[in-house]
């Protein structure tokens, strides 16, 4: 298993493989690439103006406290907004077609969390590329807390 304290000041990771910096990086199956964010009051603000999703919860302690939460959770759909982040801030023009997922655990304020997809299932298709990606979320080293599966259309198997 990967340990997930090595990751906490590095921005966008790929493993499995290593990629040289002489040629072009092109994704294959296997792949995972890794993003890591802390999510702030500020971002739980933003995305309720957004969304509309105003439920006390995220925005008081107590009533997160008395729904059976240790501390004010973030949005679940904003911490599963990573995995179209690491997808699109890789492949500029990307499409995102579907996502499936599954909250295991509640991410907090403050939490750093790791989004990491990995591609299992590349086809070329009228000379772009469906992509099958498994999604996972894990805070406080190993924790899994968002599993799931996604698919993007990609212009290019190229590395941005």
């Amino acid at each position: 298993m990967i340990n997930m304290s090595i990751l906490r000041h590095v921005n966008i990771l790929c493993s499995l493989r290593c990629f040289s910096s002489s040629g072009p990086q092109i994704l294959r199956t296997g792949d995972i690439l890794r993003q890591s964010r802390i999510f702030s009051s500020e971002d739980i603000i933003d995305y309720s103006k957004v969304s509309h999703d105003s439920n006390p919860l995220h925005f008081d302690a107590e009533v997160a406290r008395n729904s059976g939460f240790e501390d004010r959770p973030v949005h679940g759909m904003l911490v599963a907004a990573l995995f179209p982040r690491i997808i699109a801030s890789r492949f500029p023009g990307a499409i995102y077609v579907s996502q499936s997922l599954q909250f295991k655990w509640p991410v907090n304020v403050g939490d750093e969390v790791v989004g990491e997809v990995q591609a299992v299932n590349i086809r070329e298709t009228k000379k772009k590329y469906l992509v099958k990606f498994l999604t996972k979320c894990f805070k406080s080293g190993e924790l899994l807390v968002i599993d799931g599966e996604a698919v993007a259309i990609l212009p290019s198997l190229a590395l941005g």
